[in-house]
């Protein structure tokens, strides 16, 4: 792995970009393999089901949710590990006295079902998501059926995109601009929560993939979220984290370790909200280059790479919501982007022929 070194984060030494290997089967191999041969009819079954019948239907939200949880469960993802930021894990089991009332001094910690309205992404609110696996935009869809968007490191515009869309992306080959021939159209942020208002945005500011043990440098794209819009950092771990896909068209290893083990934990950490500060003090700058961007495609292509002349204000909005993925996730930030992604994929394509 020493050709890999450049790979690595120089301060780190992360490699985010490197594949996580898959533990031995050893004795267990023939239990793996029935469990696979029996789980991937019925998930190719389901997941043709929905994209092709139920999500069309006027089923509502909960009866597309119902059937997105059981092509959740079908590979054995039963175990959500779900922390909210300020909110206790525990309930009371007896309600207080009066006296004890009176007595305790305000606490800034709630029960979950106090305030998870104001605790958890909701309607016209964006969550900046972690982004490991295919998994991801299907546990959001379930949970929050929000709007899914791509985002790339050489603009602040972001390209709506469907569940099925949003999920190839997770194993798609990482790109600096997007397509050129696109059926959606580029837009921001703003604009999208004013067309949903009864919806929630999901972002993936890395724009790309990674083995879960890193979180990359932002894309802008969510520097043109409105003032009042509520950002909640969401982070999205794996265990066993094999099911990670940071090599792009690995599907036949993704399948494998996703159906062949007996079950799998999700576990999901959502930050308390923060807001774009910058939305008002450089909003005429960044909607001055939001508007240049929309009327030219050449300025998406030809644009700079990673040199997106970023104010004070808006790096501290990236920060504070890179930071937070970080510490939810309990891992670092690191330097590589998606432009040593690309070159990385270009080396280890080499030497897998």
């Amino acid at each position: 792995m020493e050709k890999y070194s450049q790979y690595r984060d120089r301060g780190s030494g992360i490699a985010p970009f490197f594949p996580v290997p898959t533990q031995p089967a050893g004795a267990f191999l023939p239990f793996y393999l029935f469990l696979f041969a029996v789980r991937i009819p019925f998930l190719v079954t389901f997941t043709i089901a929905y994209f092709l019948i139920f999500q069309w239907l006027p089923i509502g939200s909960l009866g597309k949710k119902a059937a997105l949880w059981l092509m959740i469960g079908t590979p054995g993802i039963w175990w959500i590990d779900l922390q909210i930021d300020g909110v206790k894990k525990g309930y009371r089991r007896t309600p207080p006295t009066p006296t004890q009332t009176k007595n305790r001094s305000p606490d800034k910690h709630s029960s979950l079902a106090k305030h998870t309205s104001t605790r958890l992404p909701g309607p016209g609110t964006i969550i900046a998501a972690s982004h490991t696996s295919p998994l991801d935009a299907l546990y959001l869809a379930a949970i929050f059926d929000p709007i899914f968007t791509a985002s790339y490191p050489s603009t602040r515009l972001v390209q709506p995109i469907s569940l099925l869309q949003a999920m190839l992306h997770a194993l798609s080959p990482p790109a600096l601009h997007p397509p050129l021939h696109s059926t959606a159209p580029l837009t921001d942020l703003g604009t999208l929560l004013a067309q949903h208002p009864d919806r929630a945005i999901v972002v993936f500011p890395e724009c790309t993939t990674t083995n879960g043990r890193a979180i990359l440098p932002f894309s802008p794209s969510l520097l043109t979220a409105p003032a009042d819009a509520k950002l909640f950092p969401v982070s999205l771990r794996y265990t066993a984290p094999d099911i990670t896909t940071p090599v792009p068209k690995a599907w036949v290893r993704f399948l494998w370790n996703l159906n062949s083990r007996p079950t799998h934990c999700i576990r999901v950490r959502i930050a308390e909200c923060t807001y774009n500060t910058a939305a008002g003090a450089e909003k005429r700058r960044g909607q001055a280059q939001v508007e240049e961007e929309l009327e030219s495609v050449d300025t998406l292509v030809e644009g700079q790479d990673g040199e997106d002349g970023l104010g004070a204000e808006e790096r501290k909005v990236l920060d504070r919501i890179g930071e937070a993925l970080a510490r939810l996730g309990r891992v670092k930030r690191v330097g590589l982007g998606v432009k040593e992604k690309i070159d990385f994929v270009r080396a280890w394509s080499r030497r897998r022929r």
